[in-house]
């Protein structure tokens, strides 16, 4: 009788430790949690220090393909998920309208670079504040590397917290992805624009 329950205080102190030393791991997960979003918060709150997104993916086609596809802007919605709408005003301005962390969001955009089958560079010149570049990189003479690097400066709390959060980059991401399925179930590119905007 002794030994059982000794077993048996021995298994509810063990049990009794083992909660505490969970307790205070999930304390000091969400104090560096709550550090890191402060920290991050912080540095976007000026408005001066935006934030960079770098993704990249690899498709299953031809690198020309795949440049195509990107320079018909107007089909963006097709694989962009948070996007209603882009306009092409002109060669190198675009009008884009979106859902930013919540909220329907409309701004201007001029194409900065475009080398055919290279690279498309950008900026806003009104609106939400993002600037950005996509490379293309031939890996073979059916797969591609595409590599999106782009800033933002984001606005508000709600924003900022998303930014924190990282959601930015992974709707990036799943942006990459869904590009990557739509390109491939075709096999070719809707269209193409094969001019030249010297960088500025």
């Amino acid at each position: 009788m002794d030994a059982t329950w000794r077993t048996l205080n021995r298994r509810r102190l063990l049990q009794e430790k083992n909660n505490m030393l969970n307790r205070v791991v999930t304390v000091a997960a969400l104090a560096v949690g709550g550090y890191l979003l402060n920290k991050q918060m912080k540095k976007g709150a000026g408005g001066k220090a935006g934030s960079t997104v770098q993704e990249s993916i690899e498709v299953n086609v031809p690198l020309s393909t795949a440049y195509n596809q990107w320079t018909q802007f107007e089909e963006f919605p097709r694989f962009m998920d948070d996007v209603h709408e882009v306009r092409q005003v002109d060669a190198t301005h675009l009008h884009w309208r979106a859902d930013v962390a919540g909220n329907e969001k409309e701004w201007d955009a001029e194409i900065t670079e475009q080398v055919p089958d290279k690279r498309i560079a950008w900026r806003s010149t009104s609106g939400v504040r993002n600037s950005g570049v996509v490379t293309f990189h031939r890996l073979g003479d059916t797969t591609t590397k595409i590599m999106l690097q782009m800033q933002y400066t984001p606005e508000g709390a709600v924003e900022r917290i998303g930014d924190a959060l990282g959601a930015v980059r992974m709707n990036a991401r799943r942006n990459l992805e869904r590009f990557k399925e739509m390109i491939e179930a075709r096999g070719k590119e809707t269209g193409a624009w094969h001019g030249e905007v010297t960088q500025h």
